[in-house]
């Protein structure tokens, strides 16, 4: 199929720049500094979730590798599944002198990928200069863990709660994901950080959630070591010929696809599976990226992808970052560029599936 195909060039090319990352496409010289300056790392989310623990991971390392040592703060700028804080971004583009920097995540391309009224932004008017792919993993409660076999089929009776950011946000993976494995799950929407999804599933008032890795490191693996938790599945993630895979992160977790595969009348191809497939691929596989303002002088640009190439060729920086974020791409230079475009782009038969599923299932009309 030809969207098969393209997710697999983007697989492909995802994985060829990033190995020229740190050695080629960066300029080598810059004339600016950020001596005395704050700069704002400003992201569209609570400070409880996966996009809080991946800022506040790079924001002290970019205090230090960025020319004049500025301050880095990480700001928070929750609402509306991340519009509001993209759409605040989109409206503060003179912000260019290198103070203002914003984190998306997949719930900030989504409602973009869907053409969401909501949305004032446009990912193109800005300039990526890191991205970082990650994980995520679906838990359940000790009982219903108990009930997992390897597939679904037992808990398709079972009735879920699942604490939501919004049809049209990062969770939109997650929920075609139960759907198609037949489960009954009502999502109740409204929340404003994955992390208020998780804490809802530790007061009793959810009983499925996900996480991406790094609050899954963080926040969900020690619910795991007491027993009150069961991982049941991960996305994955995509290898060199575009195939899903086993999480390096989760390796003894089971992927989606596995489950989807052993689970009566889930299927791995046609309409649903290549939909489902296209916002993996935005989501996760190119999920977080950090933006400059456009209009960036090119000097500033260069001084941090300066910044961010010396941050990735730290001797220590696999380590600490795989105990913080897990084992995942970071893209810079053309790299970041190539992400960028993958996580921006969706084909129309995909989108068109998405929101007819969204239409007919929680009355969502992108309209």
């Amino acid at each position: 199929m030809n969207h098969l195909s393209a997710t697999r060039r983007v697989a492909l090319s995802l994985c060829a720049v990033s190995a020229l990352a740190l050695t080629a496409g960066l300029p080598q010289t810059a004339h600016a500094d950020l001596a005395g300056e704050t700069v704002e790392f400003v992201i569209p989310f609570s400070e409880s979730g996966g996009s809080a623990r991946w800022a506040n991971f790079f924001a002290p390392l970019l205090s230090e590798a960025l020319d004049g040592n500025p301050t880095t703060v990480v700001v928070y700028r929750p609402g509306a599944g991340s519009t509001a804080g993209a759409n605040w971004f989109q409206e503060n583009q003179g912000d260019n002198d290198g103070t203002l920097i914003f984190g998306t995540s997949g719930s900030t391309q989504f409602p973009y990928l869907l053409r969401d009224p909501r949305v004032r932004y446009e990912y193109r008017d800005w300039i990526p200069v890191l991205a970082s792919g990650t994980g995520g993993v679906v838990y359940l409660p000790a009982d219903l863990g108990a009930r997992f076999d390897g597939d679904m089929d037992d808990l398709q009776d079972e009735f879920f709660i699942f604490g939501s950011q919004g049809a049209t946000t990062l969770d939109l993976v997650p929920l075609l994901a139960f759907r198609m494995l037949g489960l009954q799950v009502e999502p109740v929407f409204g929340i404003e950080g994955r992390g208020d999804g998780r804490l809802m599933f530790e007061r009793g008032e959810a009983n499925i959630d996900y996480q991406t890795s790094s609050a899954y490191i963080a926040s969900v693996q020690p619910l795991v070591d007491q027993g009150l938790a069961v991982p049941v599945m991960s996305w994955g993630i995509l290898d060199d010929d575009g195939n899903i895979v086993r999480d390096p992160t989760f390796p003894d977790i089971p992927t989606f696809a596995e489950i989807c595969e052993a689970t009566a009348g889930c299927e791995t191809e046609g309409t649903a599976w290549e939909a489902w497939r296209a916002f993996f691929v935005s989501g996760f596989a190119a999920q977080k990226l950090v933006y400059l303002p456009g209009g960036t002088a090119p000097e500033v640009v260069a001084l941090y992808e300066e910044a961010l190439a010396e941050i990735l060729a730290r001797p220590d920086f696999d380590e600490i970052s795989a105990a913080e974020l897990g084992v995942y791409p970071q893209m810079i230079g053309e790299a970041a560029v190539v992400a960028h475009e993958a996580a921006i782009t969706v084909s129309d038969e995909a989108r068109q599936f998405v929101l007819d599923w969204l239409r007919e299932d929680y009355g969502v009309t992108l309209e």
